[in-house]
């Protein structure tokens, strides 16, 4: 008997039909020499720090870093996960041959060992991997099943992935939990969400920190059409002023006229991050949202495989390409101009090299009937369209550069037409369609006439006042991008590519990291826009250690993955860098707290001493030992700039380092915390009232004076 494992229920009924598996058993489907069962998505997941000790169940900063010997995987705690594992347990253990049809990729690769480790198998195992889940395509997987040792690197890398977010997560949580965390803060970190949160945070300072400024710019109006001033903005009214005068008694004059015809290229088809950035472009949905309506569409059979990172299709696929259009029948007006002629095999299509798992999404044979739901119907419509327009000509336009002078100084205009619309009339009939990934749907160009070199001729100059601009908040759509390109700014499509592999997270993963910091309210959604919190600014403020947060670093880690995977790099080894990596973090920081911790059991000793070293107290009061003088619940904590209640969310109390210009050493603000006022100080250089010396103190609310 043949045993098949597939990664869902619904899929395991595909199979099995085919298979001729039909009749039902409990956990499983049975017939024709094969049984069929499933999991429900991951039954295994790596043991907890307790189950490697009992001592390990409290979080102790000394107890860490927690770095267990052997990593073990337990059962997920779920009566119904323990259930159906018992089935698989019993039918691998009476099976001939195990066939593998989990989700063809290395999540899915992932759960399907970690069973077949669980349920102890020995017996020989094939893989089934396949793009769709049409019968067709699951009749051809069967026929060129495969070794499960091609696919062992495959594991490896999804095994080192789970170990490193292991690692990192559970040691840096507890760490930065108990270093930094006060009485009740969980401070979580991840390898991909901490990064992801820290390019949130930098953004989000960068718009806070912004000043806005006014400037002016010159302008004319001549023959209708608008030139602007090729010169740097004006701070000044006054100077733009001066410039207008001076526009009004010279002439204008044409100096350049210049038409070029060239080519938009093609959109790209979907990989899973453009299509989750298309969605939010258009329809606001989340990633993770859209996730799920992809998941959908593929399961009924209408999308192949979704969780995929590349644009490209095999050159194996070209033949179908055909009848796959054909059966696109509600497209049927766009698709007719198509079948009248061979369809194009581009290299910006297909490309055996650009491919490695899985090619981009497209539609399947099977069209959508009337079972979807109206999300399912927007999702598919995005991927046909695309499918569609990949395989129409390029769009030709003609760019026109009018350049011209009034007196000494240089004007400009442009303007854009679309001669021959190519792959952009598949979206001639949507108005708000956004067929790339660039923001092409700009205001409509002005239309330019035909100039001649030397004309002269009456104008209208004026004054435009405008405004500079903070940078722009991340939506999920640009957020997707830049944990793509480990927060690059990348608008060329190839160049992107090339910088997929150094992402942080995966396509299928990405998603999940955004609901991660939703639910930890790090983040929060303004309309489309996304926002750090305080709390989420807090955390990214208290992790001092880039490696944790720099979105380039752990690039770098996704690279190693990614290498583990194509057999170019060791799994122990990354595995090895990364305890390393924690050892180092750890010793950093509980030796930072271990001096407090010294202080406390050095206490005793200390008062004894008191009355003949009373400067030694002083010395060795750390701010963790002293409460904060407003809420008297919390103790201080000293950061970059400031020293504050370490609930300071909810207390509010601060005193800056830095008080009327003069910076104030250690000892002077513990007295002014503690007394509530210093000694008499010299150097203050910003006061309202220019005093430069006297005596700081705090006033019953708090308030910060300075007394002659």
């Amino acid at each position: 008997m043949k045993l098949c494992i597939a990664e869902k229920p619904s899929v395991a009924r595909d199979i099995a039909k085919v298979l001729g598996a039909t009749m039902p058993k409990q956990g499983y489907m049975e017939g024709n020499g094969y049984c069929v069962t499933w999991t429900f998505g991951h039954l295994c997941t790596l043991k907890e720090p307790h189950d490697y000790g009992p001592q390990y169940k409290s979080w102790n900063l000394f107890l860490l870093p927690i770095i267990p010997t052997n990593f073990g995987i337990k059962l997920i705690p779920n009566q119904g996960v323990e259930n159906q594992f018992k089935v698989i347990e019993r039918l691998v253990a009476e099976c001939d041959e195990v066939i593998n049809c989990g989700d063809a990729g290395q999540e899915g690769e992932l759960i399907q060992r970690w069973v077949l480790q669980k349920a102890k198998c020995d017996k020989p195992v094939q893989r089934l991997w396949i793009s769709s889940l049409t019968e067709e395509a699951i009749k051809e997987g069967f026929q060129k099943l495969k070794p499960a040792e091609d696919y062992k690197n495959l594991y490896l890398a999804g095994n080192a992935r789970a170990i490193g977010d292991w690692l990192l997560g559970i040691n840096a949580t507890r760490l930065f939990t108990k270093r930094f965390g006060g009485n009740k803060a969980v401070l979580s970190i991840g390898r991909v969400q901490t990064p992801t949160l820290a390019m949130l945070v930098q953004r989000q300072k960068e718009i806070d920190a912004f000043s806005t400024e006014e400037y002016w710019e010159l302008k004319t109006k001549y023959r209708d059409v608008i030139f602007n001033a090729a010169i740097d903005r004006l701070k000044t009214l006054d100077r733009a002023e001066k410039g207008l005068e001076y526009l009004k008694v010279n002439p204008f004059e044409i100096i350049s006229f210049e038409i070029k015809e060239g080519k938009e290229k093609n959109p790209r088809l979907f990989d899973l991050t453009g299509l989750q950035v298309e969605a939010n472009k258009k329809f606001g949905y989340s990633a993770d949202s859209t996730l799920k309506y992809i998941q959908s569409l593929y399961e009924k059979k209408h999308v192949t495989y979704p969780r995929v990172d590349t644009t490209y299709l095999s050159e194996s696929l070209y033949p179908k390409i055909g009848g796959i259009l054909q059966s696109m029948v509600i497209y049927k007006d766009l698709i007719s101009p198509l079948l009248e002629q061979p369809i194009p095999k581009s290299k910006a299509v297909f490309d055996d090299a650009k491919v490695t798992d899985h090619h981009a999404i497209i539609p399947t044979e099977i069209p959508p009937t009337q079972n979807l739901s109206r999300e399912e119907k927007l999702i598919y419509d995005l991927i046909a369209k695309r499918f569609i327009a990949v395989f129409y000509p390029e769009c030709k336009i003609s760019n026109t550069l009018v350049e011209a002078q009034v007196g000494t100084i240089p004007f400009k205009t442009s303007g854009r037409q679309i001669l021959e619309p190519g792959w952009r009339a598949v979206y001639a009939k949507d108005a708000k369609e956004e067929p790339t990934d660039k923001e092409k749907d700009k205001e409509e160009e002005q239309t330019i006439p035909e100039f001649k070199v030397g004309e002269t001729g009456p104008h209208e100059p004026m004054i435009h006042q405008g405004k500079t601009s903070p940078p722009k908040a991340y939506t999920e759509a640009t957020l997707l991008r830049a944990m793509e390109t480990a927060g690059k700014q990348v608008d060329d499509e190839e160049l992107r590519e090339m910088l997929k592999n150094n992402g942080i997270g995966r396509p299928s993963t990405r998603a999940n990291i955004i609901e991660t910091l939703f639910k930890r309210k790090y983040i929060e959604r303004k309309k489309k826009n996304l926002v750090a919190t305080s709390t989420g600014i807090q955390l990214i403020d208290t992790i001092e250690d880039e490696l944790l947060k720099s979105p380039e670093l752990t690039g770098e880690w996704e690279l190693k993955l990614r290498k583990i995977e194509s057999g170019e790099y060791e799994a122990n080894q990354f595995k090895d860098e990364l305890i390393q990596m924690i050892r180092e973090l750890t010793k950093k920081v509980v030796d930072g707290k271990a001096k407090v911790f010294t202080l406390h059991e050095e206490k005793e000793e200390v008062k004894e001493k008191k009355k003949r070293e009373p400067a030694v107290k002083k010395e060795l009061q750390s701010w963790e030992e002293t409460k904060c003088p407003k809420c008297k619940a919390y103790h201080l904590m000293k950061g970059k700039t400031a020293v504050g209640c370490s609930d300071f969310k909810n207390c509010g109390f601060k005193v800056s380092f830095d008080i009327f210009g003069k910076k104030l050493s250690d000892k002077q603000l513990m007295d002014l915390v503690l007394k509530g006022k210093t000694s008499k100080l010299k150097g203050f250089t910003t006061h309202p009232e220019s005093l430069s010396e006297g005596i700081i103190s705090l006033s019953p609310e708090f308030i910060i004076h300075l007394n002659s």
